[in-house]
Parts: structure tokens; sequence; C-alpha cells
């Protein structure tokens, strides 16, 4: 082990806990020196590090930097409690379950000059990252609208929050990213169908700060799993399927179609579509990877906190409409909603 290696530490063993550990255990520069579950750990997920039943133990055992992924309510508690320790944090998201929880994270960290960043996984997805790239150097031209589905069978790991925080932080965060833009207004209906106190579908209309439209379709309620993000503009549309990792190119080409009958059904130009070859590494380490990076101070590639905080406002603001039937305006520092 070289002077420069890193010592983490992991809180939660749970479903997302368990790869963290995974991926932090073979994580170059990075040694895993300990893991915190009150319930112990009976599958053998924390990788041969020890295991702690609180998180005073594992700052006792001196940590440069810990991954919380505990259930999401305990977010606050134990950021709050590694900041004050003067500990880096990278937390899974949504970074807290309230916008007040999010605010009170950012100012810790950001105080102590901490690094710390937010597991908003799609942002290390190969397709996003090559399309997120591919926006920038300006190939779609003039963005108009983004159009997200995630759906899939109900998780039944999930008991905390709904399929907003839950899921469509997801799109929330991604569409910001690959846009560079802010949400400026949404609106949404929710319906929960499943018999849990929380809502399980989710529809959303919203607006971003150059007038991009924005569409989300959320749910737990599909046999059919699709992650599906597009990207339309006036030179084409981008699909990516962040499932497989595949992106493809639909061009708005000038070609005339002949065809009568084919005219009336596809319309009257025809591009070309391509499907990009991009590298697939896993997300999970690639996140891992940036994370380590920024914090020996080689890198600012992460979702900050401050990112993290403007997802749990957008998502509280869609939770808002949904509750009272209004546009809900986002100004980033309270919601103002709308009467239709």
């Amino acid at each position: 082990m070289t002077a420069a290696t890193l010592r983490a530490g992991l809180v939660g063993l749970g479903s997302m806990g368990r790869h963290h550990a995974r991926v932090l255990a073979g994580l170059e520069g990075v040694e895993l020196v300990g893991v915190v579950d009150p319930m112990g750990d009976k599958n053998g997920w924390a990788q041969g590090a020890p295991v702690l039943s609180s998180v005073d133990e594992l700052i006792a055992l001196g940590v440069d930097y810990a991954v919380v992924a505990c259930p999401t309510a305990l977010h606050e508690p134990v950021g709050l409690q590694l900041a004050e320790a003067e500990i880096c944090a990278l937390v899974e998201k949504p970074v807290a379950d309230t916008v007040e929880g999010a605010r009170r994270l950012v100012e810790a960290f950001e105080a102590r000059g901490l690094v710390a960043g937010v597991g908003h996984i799609e942002r290390c997805n190969p397709a996003l990252r090559s399309m997120r790239a591919r926006l920038e150097a300006g190939e779609l031209g003039d963005v108009y609208q983004v159009v997200t589905r995630r759906q899939g069978p109900f998780p039944h790991r999930i008991a905390d929050v709904g399929v907003v925080k839950d899921l469509a932080t997801h799109d929330i965060d991604l569409t910001g990213w690959v846009t560079g833009r802010t949400y400026t207004s949404i609106a949404a209906h929710t319906v929960s169908k499943s018999g849990r106190p929380h809502e399980d579908m989710v529809s959303a209309v919203g607006r971003l700060s150059d007038g991009t439209m924005v569409n989300h379709l959320v749910n737990w309620l599909s046999p059919l799993k699709e992650r599906f993000t597009s990207v339309t503009g006036e030179r084409g549309t981008f699909i990516a399927d962040t499932l497989t990792a595949d992106l493809t190119f639909h061009s708005n080409a000038a070609v005339a179609t002949e065809w009568e009958a084919l005219q009336a059904f596809r319309g009257v130009s025809e591009g070309d579509m391509i499907r990009y070859a991009i590298p697939k590494r896993e997300p999970l380490l690639v996140e891992h990877e940036l994370f380590r990076d920024a914090v020996r101070g080689v890198s600012k590639d992460i979702c900050t906190l401050r990112e993290g905080l403007r997802t749990v406002e957008v998502a509280a603001a869609v939770l808002e409409s949904a509750r009272s039937g209004n546009t809900v305006t986002i100004s980033g520092e309270e919601l103002v909603s709308h009467g239709s």
C-alpha cells in the first residue's frame, strides 16, 4: 500500500451498499477499512472489512471519506456526523428526504471545505456520458425536448419513500446534467395503486431555463423494465437506453419519400440512424473512480451536494404539483404554486 492510499468507509450494507462494498474493496488507491451496519453482515457482503455497529466506530478508525448507503431518512444525520468529523462523503441519492435536510448537508460540508457528492449513478452511464459530450459539442443544435421513461416492477427493498424520490430523482438529475439547464416549472400527477403509503406512479411535464420541454413517466407498476431517455433538437434525436448503455442518433435528413402510402405514415423526410460504439464500463466503478479523484483534488467531475439539493427541490415541486393540482414554479429557494 502506498502513502497515497485513501482510507474509505461504508455506511449501510443493503441493496446498494453491498455493491459499494464490492467496488470499494477492489478500487485502486483505496482501502476499505470499515463497514457500518447494525444488522451485521450475515451475507458476507463486507468483502472482509471489519463490520461496525455505529458511525462513531468508523470515525474512530480514521477514514478519508465514507460512502453513505443507508436508508434515505438517515442520510442527513449520518452525513452531518461525518461533516462534523471533517470526513468527505459520497451520499447515495436522493441526498436527503427533505429539501431542508439537503440544505443542511450542503451547508455542513461546504462550510468545512470538504469534498462531498451524491450518487446519481446515471451520470456515469456510458450512453448518457456520450450523449452529454455530443450535446455540449453542439451535435444536435438547439434542444427542444427531453423525454424520459423509467418503469418496472415494484422493488420490495423500498419502504421509506415513493417513486418520485426513489426513481424520478434519477431522471431529474440526468436531465439537468445532460442539458446543462435548470428546471423552472413542473406540473405532475401521481397515483398510488400498490396499497403502500407513497405514490407508485408519476407523470410530469416541465420546462427548463432555456425553454426546453421535459416529460417524465416513472412507475413501479409495469412488468416491463424500461430506462429510456430521448433528447430532440433541430438536427434530430438522441435516444439512450441506460439498461444496455446504447446510444442512437436519428437525424433529420431531407430525403424525400416518393412512395405515397409510406409518406403519409412516416412523414416526408427520413434520415440516417447511427448506433454509436462506446466503451461500456460499470457505472458504479466509474462513479467511485471520479469521487476518489475528487477527494485527491485531481478532478471535480462529481454530482455535488448543491446539485443534489436542486434535484430534491424539483422532486418536492413534483409532489406539491400532484397534491395541489397546480403548476409549480421552481426558483431554487421556494416553490410557488399557480392555480390552473
